[in-house]
Protein backbone atom coordinates (compact mmCIF):
# COMPACT_ATOMS: atom_id res chain seq x y z
CA UNK A 1 0.00 0.00 0.00
CA UNK A 2 1.26 3.20 -0.82
CA UNK A 3 -0.01 6.55 1.03
CA UNK A 4 0.74 10.25 0.43
CA UNK A 5 2.08 12.20 4.06
CA UNK A 6 2.29 15.64 4.49
CA UNK A 7 5.42 17.11 6.47
CA UNK A 8 5.22 20.30 8.15
CA UNK A 9 7.39 22.79 6.48
CA UNK A 10 8.03 25.04 9.62
CA UNK A 11 9.15 22.05 11.84
CA UNK A 12 11.55 21.19 9.02
CA UNK A 13 10.46 17.39 8.58
CA UNK A 14 11.74 17.40 5.56
CA UNK A 15 15.28 18.60 6.54
CA UNK A 16 15.17 16.31 9.60
CA UNK A 17 14.36 13.01 7.01
CA UNK A 18 17.12 13.95 4.92
CA UNK A 19 19.57 13.80 7.49
CA UNK A 20 18.25 11.19 9.57
CA UNK A 21 18.17 12.75 12.81
CA UNK A 22 14.23 11.86 12.42
CA UNK A 23 13.19 8.35 11.55
CA UNK A 24 9.63 8.38 12.99
CA UNK A 25 6.27 9.83 11.60
CA UNK A 26 3.51 10.68 14.35
CA UNK A 27 -0.01 11.09 13.76
CA UNK A 28 -2.81 11.14 16.82
CA UNK A 29 -6.13 12.31 17.55
CA UNK A 30 -9.22 11.83 19.96
CA UNK A 31 -10.03 9.09 18.50
CA UNK A 32 -8.78 6.48 15.52
CA UNK A 33 -8.49 8.72 12.53
CA UNK A 34 -6.16 8.08 9.23
CA UNK A 35 -3.70 6.40 9.29
CA UNK A 36 -4.60 4.66 12.38
CA UNK A 37 -4.83 0.95 11.30
CA UNK A 38 -3.89 1.81 8.04
CA UNK A 39 -0.88 1.79 7.63
CA UNK A 40 1.62 -1.85 7.94
CA UNK A 41 5.52 -2.51 7.64
CA UNK A 42 6.61 -2.71 3.69
CA UNK A 43 4.01 0.05 2.76
CA UNK A 44 5.98 3.20 0.67
CA UNK A 45 5.03 6.41 2.14
CA UNK A 46 5.80 9.41 -0.38
CA UNK A 47 6.16 12.77 1.28
CA UNK A 48 5.11 16.58 0.64
CA UNK A 49 5.19 19.10 2.63
CA UNK A 50 2.52 20.80 3.82
CA UNK A 51 4.08 24.54 2.07
CA UNK A 52 1.30 25.03 -0.96
CA UNK A 53 3.53 23.97 -3.80
CA UNK A 54 2.05 20.52 -4.04
CA UNK A 55 5.71 18.37 -4.76
CA UNK A 56 5.40 14.87 -3.80
CA UNK A 57 9.51 14.78 -3.81
CA UNK A 58 10.61 12.05 -1.45
CA UNK A 59 9.70 8.30 -0.19
CA UNK A 60 10.47 5.80 2.60
CA UNK A 61 9.83 2.59 3.38
CA UNK A 62 7.70 1.71 6.80
CA UNK A 63 10.17 -0.79 9.05
CA UNK A 64 7.29 -0.85 11.68
CA UNK A 65 3.80 0.75 13.17
CA UNK A 66 2.88 1.15 16.78
CA UNK A 67 -0.80 1.87 17.06
CA UNK A 68 -1.37 2.86 20.49
CA UNK A 69 -4.56 1.52 22.64
CA UNK A 70 -6.34 4.65 24.55
CA UNK A 71 -4.28 6.40 26.75
CA UNK A 72 -4.45 9.04 29.55
CA UNK A 73 -3.14 12.61 28.74
CA UNK A 74 -0.15 11.31 30.70
CA UNK A 75 0.73 7.94 29.43
CA UNK A 76 0.60 9.45 25.13
CA UNK A 77 2.83 12.68 26.65
CA UNK A 78 5.19 9.47 27.88
CA UNK A 79 4.88 7.77 24.72
CA UNK A 80 6.02 10.97 22.88
CA UNK A 81 8.53 11.57 25.10
CA UNK A 82 9.55 8.08 24.92
CA UNK A 83 10.25 8.46 21.53
CA UNK A 84 11.34 12.12 21.11
CA UNK A 85 14.66 10.83 19.58
CA UNK A 86 13.01 9.47 16.41
CA UNK A 87 10.47 11.87 16.14
CA UNK A 88 12.53 15.31 16.76
CA UNK A 89 9.01 17.34 16.77
CA UNK A 90 9.24 20.99 17.49
CA UNK A 91 7.53 22.49 20.76
CA UNK A 92 4.50 23.22 18.78
CA UNK A 93 4.52 19.52 16.90
CA UNK A 94 5.17 18.46 20.80
CA UNK A 95 1.96 19.99 21.84
CA UNK A 96 -0.04 19.04 19.14
CA UNK A 97 0.11 15.08 19.57
CA UNK A 98 1.50 14.46 23.06
CA UNK A 99 -1.52 14.15 25.23
CA UNK A 100 -4.04 12.89 22.26
CA UNK A 101 -5.63 9.55 23.32
CA UNK A 102 -4.86 7.73 20.18
CA UNK A 103 -1.08 7.86 18.41
CA UNK A 104 0.54 6.00 15.50
CA UNK A 105 3.92 6.29 15.36
CA UNK A 106 5.35 4.71 11.89
CA UNK A 107 9.10 3.96 12.29
CA UNK A 108 10.65 4.63 8.17
CA UNK A 109 14.18 3.57 6.72
CA UNK A 110 15.61 4.07 2.88
CA UNK A 111 13.75 8.05 3.11
CA UNK A 112 15.26 9.29 -0.20
CA UNK A 113 14.54 11.95 -2.41
CA UNK A 114 12.79 11.34 -5.63
CA UNK A 115 11.71 13.04 -9.06
CA UNK A 116 9.12 15.44 -8.16
CA UNK A 117 5.66 15.55 -9.11
CA UNK A 118 2.64 16.48 -8.08
CA UNK A 119 -0.71 14.08 -7.39
CA UNK A 120 -4.33 14.65 -7.65
CA UNK A 121 -6.36 15.03 -4.20
CA UNK A 122 -9.37 15.19 -5.89
CA UNK A 123 -11.09 12.23 -4.07
CA UNK A 124 -10.03 13.36 -0.56
CA UNK A 125 -10.66 16.08 1.63
CA UNK A 126 -8.37 19.39 1.74
CA UNK A 127 -7.48 19.20 5.20
CA UNK A 128 -6.18 15.35 5.11
CA UNK A 129 -2.27 15.21 6.39
CA UNK A 130 -2.36 11.36 5.32
CA UNK A 131 -3.81 9.99 2.06
CA UNK A 132 -4.03 6.05 1.79
CA UNK A 133 -4.09 6.29 -2.13
CA UNK A 134 -3.10 2.36 -2.31
CA UNK A 135 -0.48 2.98 -5.61
CA UNK A 136 0.99 5.92 -6.29
CA UNK A 137 0.83 5.27 -10.18
CA UNK A 138 -3.00 6.35 -9.77
CA UNK A 139 -2.92 9.37 -8.12
CA UNK A 140 0.20 10.65 -9.83
CA UNK A 141 -0.23 13.75 -12.55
Amino acid sequence: MDHVVYLNTKAKEFDKLITKTKSCIIRGGAGRKMPYGRVFKDDVLYFISNNGEGLVKAKAMVTDVYNSTKMTTEESIKLVDDNSDKLQLSALQHKRWAGKKYLVLISIDNFKEIEPFKIDKSNYGSMEDWLPVEDIERVKT
